[in-house]
């Protein structure tokens, strides 16, 4: 039910009104309303007689969005429409009248019906003045994903700058739409003037001077932040001491050099890392011949934190001129892709600098970055920490130690053929048909093979990360996106001919194909024209989604195929480690379940199992490695907390023990990738602009101590759990020993692929 409520309210009050800020038009105050904005609710309450003055002196007005599907709050203008276009922002005097946050949405409508939306999280505490820009507008606008804390505080006054997405008239503005999805309970905001103004000199006053002369947020202060060389240098001093001890109480005689529990009983030694399946568990068999759970940690490199400082040098309080100390840390570049990742990113390409490399200067001296003091400082480290893996996208010399197991991807790239699915975050996906594709593998493998193939210390090698297998969201249209984006291209693409060529195969002609899908194909042509839409798969014309996952398959068996041939001739003794999915089909998965020797999943939840179906991945009876996961917050510099963001730095190490407590009673799961080990710069690094809290190192090159021993206990722990696990097949590995190790073993043994098992699937390399 809407009801629209009258225009002019008869209140008096003796409490002052706060004065409106310079350069703001007021159209309407919800104190002293004037009948020249219509107000109307949905869902929720303005009561007549219940302004209200706050603990700060100000006086507002209460709504209450009651529990409902979306309660809202609509104003229009009571004839015509709002000429905006002279203004930069919509303005609004709010505050939470709860002891806690709320989320809200704003949408501002034109007369043509385009929309302008914003998501408000709205802290609890006093009033501010909420401006939502009137053009999209985001932290990407800005160069980061993220940004700075919200409110501000400008001429004296708490403002909230929003994000706003979509596109209006300014000219012609109809209306304002204040709403919640689905609040469980009534939920009260206050209100007073609403109105139009100028952004531009509030976006200068939340951007300005953001990062300090060490690649600190000057936002906020926490325990590790840094304010001198000094403070560095001891801090650096201290940590070397703890990690000497720590080191020394590793109990190494428990450990083979890889890391593996060889208190146990013994596996078979192959040379290489291989996998095998014992009692039902699904284990990581070191090189020695011992079980090994992977504990890992991604991005182990100093050189990944640079920062496009380029036109927003602004944003930086002091970056080192010409002839200045460490003035040697610029570089440039340009990251301007064209993918989903950098969609809507400024600041992009040109000049760019390196804090961390700067920070490791202050700390140790020295004329530059020294790479052998940083690999066995950050080697001891990892060991220190309970990790026994080096994850993707580390530095080389890191794995040159042989110190450390490690991973590598397999990053193809070429001028094969690619398909659209929708997301294409990191690009469409390649084209498995393509001939080009399979000389651009073969190119990949062999250049990776040359100086890895007979690296014991390798667990293996990843097919490439994250592509798009799938569309966003749920709907048939995401789901068999890779089927409607092949369907949609023209036939010089292989796909699309692959695709064809099973259509006619199956149904001959058009007449067939128009019986089975429901649709009037007049001629078999209409089908290779770009463009082409198939219909939605349907109850009544089930053969639509059988075609659409049939090829899906083919599609993804020719994707795997073409790495594990390649893979079994370069490296024959290496593993094949899956995709790294982090959208996926069940016909991707099949297919990487056949091919590879594990799978391998990238999954930002509280806990595996939250990421996947698991009894779906144990009916494919494969090794499971989660090759990414976090938890971050915003309270330690960097402005986004990741896609797990949680409330508090402390909650961090909790999260962690749980997600591998997990993880260990998932009996699939072989190990858990971290991602990452240092912080991302606070305007966002060079890549796409991430700029997330999530690191165990900051950008100063100090751990978040709390942290870092939490996870240390959780690592030491898992270790322990696992030769428990791998006490309880005891008996089960001694059969197997008596049968000379061919019963039981899951498994290939030397002489049969050593790297590579075929568990119950029977296809792997």
């Amino acid at each position: 039910m809407i009801r629209t409520l009258p225009a002019l309210f008869a209140l008096l009050f003796t409490a002052p009104l706060m004065a409106a800020p310079a350069g703001q038009q007021t159209l309407f105050n919800f104190v002293r309303p004037a009948d020249v904005v219509k107000v109307a609710t949905q869902d929720a309450s303005l009561p007549q007689y219940n302004a209200e003055q706050t603990a700060e002196g100000e006086v507002l007005r209460r709504i209450t969005f009651s529990p409902a599907a979306e309660p809202s709050l609509v104003l229009s203008p009571q004839t015509g429409t709002w000429d905006w276009s002279q203004s930069g922002a919509m303005s609004l005097r709010i505050q939470s009248a709860m002891d806690w946050a709320l989320t809200l949405y704003v949408k501002v409508q034109s007369a043509d019906g385009r929309t302008l939306v914003s998501r408000i999280d709205l802290p609890a505490g006093p009033a501010q003045t909420l401006l939502v820009p009137l053009q999209a507008n985001s932290p990407l606008s800005q160069g980061m994903k993220a940004g700075p804390p919200m409110p501000i505080t400008v001429d004296g006054q708490r403002v909230l700058l929003a994000s706003s997405a979509g596109e209006i008239d300014r000219s012609q503005v109809v209306s304002v739409t204040l709403s919640m999805i689905k609040p469980n309970a009534a939920q009260s905001i206050l209100l007073e003037r609403f109105g139009v103004q100028d952004s531009e000199p509030v976006l200068k006053a939340a951007y300005s001077e953001l990062v300090d002369a060490y690649g600190q947020s000057t936002r906020a202060r926490w325990p590790e932040k840094v304010s001198s060389d000094e403070q560095l240098k001891a801090a650096a001093a201290k940590e070397q001491q703890q990690l000497q001890a720590w080191l020394a109480t590793r109990d190494k005689s428990a450990l083979d050099p890889y890391g593996g529990w060889n208190k146990g009983p013994a596996f078979e030694a192959s040379g290489f890392f291989r996998t095998e399946k014992r009692d039902g568990r699904w284990y990581l068999v070191t090189p020695d011949g011992h079980p090994f759970y992977s504990l890992g940690v991604n991005t182990v490199a100093p050189d990944n934190s640079q920062t496009y400082v380029a036109g927003r040098e602004w944003m930086f309080a002091a970056l080192p001129k010409a002839g200045e100390p460490f003035d040697k840390y610029y570089g440039s570049g340009d990251h301007r892709t064209g993918n989903g990742a950098g969609e809507g990113r400024s600041f992009g390409a040109g000049r760019w600098y390196d804090f961390y490399g700067a920070n490791l200067q202050r700390t140790y001296g020295g004329e530059g970055f020294d790479q052998k003091r940083w690999v066995a400082h950050t080697l001891d480290r990892l060991q220190a920490w309970g990790f026994n893996t080096v994850g993707n996208w580390s530095e080389p010399d890191l794995a040159g130690a042989d110190r450390v197991p490690y991973t590598l991807p397999l990053s193809i790239v070429g001028d094969y053929a690619s398909i659209s699915t929708g997301t294409d975050w990191w690009g469409g996906m390649p084209d498995p048909f393509d001939p080009r594709f399979a000389m651009a593998t073969e190119r990949a493998v062999a250049i990776a093979a040359r100086d890895h193939r007979d690296d014991p210390w390798l667990i293996g090698f990843f097919a490439d990360n994250e592509l798009a297998w799938a569309g966003p969201g749920d709907a048939p249209k995401s789901r068999y996106a890779l089927a409607y984006g092949t369907l949609r291209m023209t036939t010089d693409v292989p796909a699309k001919r692959a695709f064809l060529k099973q259509l006619r195969d199956k149904y001959r002609n058009e007449e067939g194909l128009s019986k089975a899908w429901g649709i009037q194909l007049a001629g078999w042509e209409l089908m290779e024209d770009p463009g082409f839409e198939p219909p939605l798969p349907n109850p009544e014309h089930p053969e639509i989604e059988a075609d659409f996952k049939h090829f899906q398959k083919t599609f993804a068996d020719a994707y795997f195929k073409t790495i594990s041939d390649s893979l079994k001739w370069h490296a024959p003794n290496q593993l094949l480690l899956g995709g790294r999915f982090a959208v996926s089909t069940p016909e991707a998965v099949a297919s990487c379940a056949q091919y590879c020797d594990v799978l391998s999943f990238n999954m930002y939840t509280l806990k595996p199992q939250d990421g996947y179906d698991f009894a779906a991945l144990r009916a494919l009876d494969k090794p499971v490695l989660i090759t990414e996961f976090n938890f971050g917050s915003n309270d330690r510099g960097p402005f986004w907390g990741g896609v797990t963001q949680l409330a508090k730095e402390e909650d961090r190490g909790a999260a962690y023990a749980n997600f591998l407590k997990q993880a260990m009673a998932e009996p699939s799961i072989v190990g858990v990738h971290w991602f990452q080990y240092l912080d991302q710069p606070v305007t966002g690094r060079l890549l796409d602009g991430e700029n997330g809290h999530f690191g165990l190192v900051g950008i100063t090159d100090l751990p978040f101590q709390g942290f870092v021993d939490s996870v240390r206990k959780s690592n030491l722990a898992a270790v322990d759990q696992l030769g428990k696990e791998a006490q309880k097949a005891k008996a089960v590995g001694a059969v197997h020993e008596s049968e000379g190790g061919k019963a039981g073993h899951e498994g290939k043994g030397p002489g049969q692929g050593a790297g590579h098992a075929g568990g119950h699937a029977g296809n792997g390399h």
